[in-house]
């Protein structure tokens, strides 16, 4: 027997197109198994919340699954979805499960009516309960959930991690509307592009305070499927853009040469952006992903503190992450510089330091900000704002959600010893600084568009409405480089064959010797570069140990 399910992929509030991974994942499994399921899809068509009622009550469905993060946009949508769902005359079994409901499941379970939470990671948990409700098997079979019996609550252990994701059934891509879902827009993808995101691996080994997604260690996939993966996304639906929304690629350097070397191998038109570690940014290693296509990577910094950084227990110095961002810049990737304010600690000059720092280094490949600092449920720092009693102890996530996390650039919760109005001033002041500076170079670069226009007749330029802001627009100067360089210059906007890296060979679909051996002396002169680094590092610890003994 197999189950009917419903995925409800709620409306995220923009225009913004985001594949739903989650849903992904938990679509192969139950492809896998046998049972049959389709979408209920908000966020593309923006349905009015009520309509789900209406779907509902005429369609019927055995299940009904709705995951979602803990946030406030995510919260207020689930109690308005989740009254549709109860209120429906088919109302199916209610399945909640995600980041937000895990740390909090009684909370939720009260909150959204639904039948059951599923806990962590969801392939093993979403299999075995389906499995209960073909064959009426308790609840008490299915690891990882929990529901109200009696209005008390009960609990399995959690579904132990999937430590080989490749034995992970494949995302089946046929049955969402890609066309959509290959519109994400990422920094520094171009107009003309489709990009698409991808994990490469799951978990982070580090264990930042006000983080939430706690699952122990970091479990990756074999570079080989991965690719595989990439290039069939690439034949079948035309990606050339690749957002790894993995918490953290760069945990490992062998994971990220072994990726990057097989992106090289395989010689695809694919650029691609990825989550960073400062403390891995070695210049051999960025070059290394570089020449293997990546153009962006979005750090975490939160400050430039070392007081705040070791409060927070970030595993950073600011010198590390100075020196980390300028040797990102040399080899011509762009960071993303992310920068968070209020975790104990911080004060005026800590927020001074960070738009400092933003003011230095920023590309202007996005915009730049500074948010408060939130204590989300199933964080270390949700559990210090319950004990220091900044979060009621008796009803902490109803404290959070209904009370305190309104909004996620106002303040939850102050964990510094700023009064909230100070709080508020500064950072007022530093995103109005920030703000002013982002608008004064748009301003400078939109005048300077418009000199090039009419004093050197830029046949390239579109217009104003084709604009793309000073990341993408090519104007007359980028215009001239690109013809220096000998690449092509089609309708106003550079070829992107040869343009994404100034690297025509890596992106020949021949595939022959000539790019494959340089593909090799890529790999080659990395790996000197790392043994001669080591070397160098050895000899320089050598040294010093013979200075402090003859001392």
């Amino acid at each position: 027997m197999s189950q009917k399910v419903l995925f409800v992929i709620y409306d995220n509030g923009s225009y913004d197109h985001t594949f739903p991974m989650g849903v992904g994942a938990l679509s192969a499994i139950l492809k896998r198994d046998g049972h049959e399921f389709h979408f209920w899809n908000q966020d593309m068509h923006h349905y009015p919340d009520e309509s789900l009622k209406t779907f509902l009550d005429e369609n019927k469905f055995d299940v009904v699954i709705f995951s979602l993060i803990a946030g406030y946009y995510q919260y207020d949508k689930m109690k308005r979805l989740s009254k549709a769902i109860n209120n429906s005359k088919n109302r199916p079994f209610y399945v909640m499960g995600g980041y937000g409901p895990t740390p909090e499941p009684e909370f939720f379970l009260k909150k959204a009516g639904c039948d059951v939470v599923c806990m962590g990671e969801g392939e093993i948990t979403i299999s075995k309960l389906m499995e209960a409700l073909d064959n009426k098997k308790s609840m008490e079979t299915v690891p990882g959930v929990a529901w109200l019996e009696n209005g008390k609550l009960r609990t399995t252990p959690r579904a132990p991690l999937i430590h080989n994701l490749d034995n992970l059934p494949p995302i089946p891509y046929e049955k969402f509307p890609m066309h959509y879902y290959r519109m994400l827009r990422l920094p520094k993808v171009k107009p003309t592009e489709f990009a698409f995101p991808l994990m490469s691996a799951r978990g982070c080994s580090f264990k930042c305070t006000f983080c939430y997604r706690m699952d122990p260690g970091y479990r990756i996939r074999t570079p080989e499927p991965l690719l595989d993966e990439i290039e069939k996304l690439y034949k079948d639906y035309g990606i050339t853009y690749i957002g790894f929304q993995d918490d953290l690629l760069m945990s490992s350097v062998e994971h990220t040469e072994a990726v990057c070397l097989e992106f090289l191998k395989r010689n695809l038109p694919i650029r691609w952006m990825c989550n960073g570690r400062l403390n891995y940014c070695s210049e051999e290693l960025l070059q290394l992903m570089k020449d293997a296509g990546c153009d962006f990577i979005n750090y975490g910094i939160e400050s430039m503190d070392q007081k705040v950084l070791n409060n927070m227990k970030k595993g950073l110095r600011p010198e590390m992450i100075v020196q980390g961002v300028e040797d990102t810049l040399k080899v011509g990737i762009s960071p993303g510089l992310n920068f968070i304010f209020g975790n104990r600690g911080d004060n005026k000059e800590t927020i001074k330091k960070a738009v400092n720092f933003l003011l230095k280094y920023d590309d202007f490949s996005q915009k730049r900000t500074i948010r408060p600092v939130t204590p989300y449920p199933g964080s270390p720092l949700y559990y210090d704002a319950i004990k220091s009693g900044l979060l009621d102890k008796e009803n902490p996530a109803e404290d959070f959600y209904e009370k305190k996390h309104l909004n996620s650039d106002l303040i939850c919760c102050n964990f510094t010893e700023l009064t909230d109005e100070d709080y508020y001033e500064c950072l007022n002041w530093a995103n109005q600084t920030l703000m002013k500076n982002y608008y004064e170079r748009q301003k400078n670069s939109t005048l300077t568009q418009i000199r090039n226009l009419y004093k050197e007749k830029d046949v390239t330029f579109r217009g104003f409405r084709h604009s793309a802001g000073p990341a993408g627009q090519v104007g007359a100067t980028r215009a001239k480089q690109i013809a220096m360089q000998g690449n092509e210059v089609v309708d106003g906007m550079v070829n992107w064959e040869s343009s994404q890296t100034g690297d025509g060979d890596r992106f020949s679909q021949q595939g022959g010797t000539k790019s494959q051996n340089k593909t090799l002396t890529m790999f080659d002169n990395y790996l000197k570069s790392k043994q001669n680094r080591a070397e160098s590092k050895k000899a320089s610890k050598s040294k010093n140990t013979n200075i402090s003994a003859s001392s």
